[in-house]
């Protein structure tokens, strides 16, 4: 193992401290996970980690050995830390660059833009066997800290792509999928539509909802009974009756 880290000004902090923001992770191709649950996930699902960095008063686990291990003193760990009680271990990650999406079934996101509703969506898709999931523009960065701390470890299980959602519906269609769009007016009730074979579905921002022009493409525009008083529900629990709800 090398010397200790011990200044926040080592050029491979100043480093670390970049991935924190997207415009750094994007530059890089990394991204950083913290906690020995998502390392673990992210080592059992095969990707690639760059390197880790353990807390000097951490003991190393076995299974980091395989792995360039960076070891700091707490200075350094809690400047580059993102949560409230860290665990003491930190993994540089390389971004997954998966291409294609084979599969019967499609999560299409449209602008969310709370972390914990999107990584929400999509430890509920991994949970309910949706084969992928596609961010469209205006939808929170997958790789911010809040998002994968709430995939609890599915962002590594469950395909994740950033596209044109008009243009990956257009494929879909293609491909011989239906789209469903959820929708609060117009629409019909999620369980008297029939399922296809291949479903596709969009979710929309949390206010606003899904874009018009994709509205226009959807096959079926689909809600769910509001039995109380409430005027809606979270986007991510919308999301995971319906995922459900397709599965069947």
């Amino acid at each position: 193992m090398k010397n200790m880290i011990t200044s926040v000004q080592n050029q491979k902090v100043k480093y670390w401290k970049k991935l924190q923001k997207r415009k750094g992770r994007i530059k890089a191709g990394m991204f950083l996970i913290e906690g020995y649950h998502l390392i673990e996930e992210a080592k059992r699902s095969n990707w690639d980690i760059h390197e880790i960095i353990i807390k000097e008063d951490q003991q190393v686990p076995d299974w980091c050995m395989d792995f360039t291990i960076e070891k700091v003193n707490k200075t350094v760990f809690h400047h580059i830390a993102q949560t409230e009680s860290p665990q003491g271990i930190i993994a540089v990650v390389k971004m997954n660059q998966t291409e294609c999406y084979p599969g019967n079934y499609m999560l299409l996101i449209d602008a969310v833009q709370d972390p914990g509703n999107l990584g929400t969506m999509i430890r509920t898709a991994d949970a309910a066997g949706f084969d992928a999931i596609i961010l469209g523009e205006g939808t929170v960065d997958v790789y911010n800290d809040k998002v994968i701390r709430s995939t609890q470890g599915s962002l590594f299980h469950i395909p994740v792509l950033q596209r044109n959602l008009l243009e990956t519906i257009s494929i879909l269609k293609k491909e011989g999928f239906r789209i469903w769009a959820s929708a609060l007016s117009g629409a019909e009730p999620y369980n008297q539509i029939e399922v296809e074979d291949k479903v596709a579905l969009i979710i929309g921002n949390e206010g606003a909802g899904i874009q018009d022009t994709l509205l226009h493409e959807a096959d079926s525009i689909v809600n769910i009974p509001i039995y109380g008083r409430a005027e809606s529900l979270n986007a991510s629990i919308a999301a995971g009756i319906l995922m459900y709800y397709i599965r069947g």
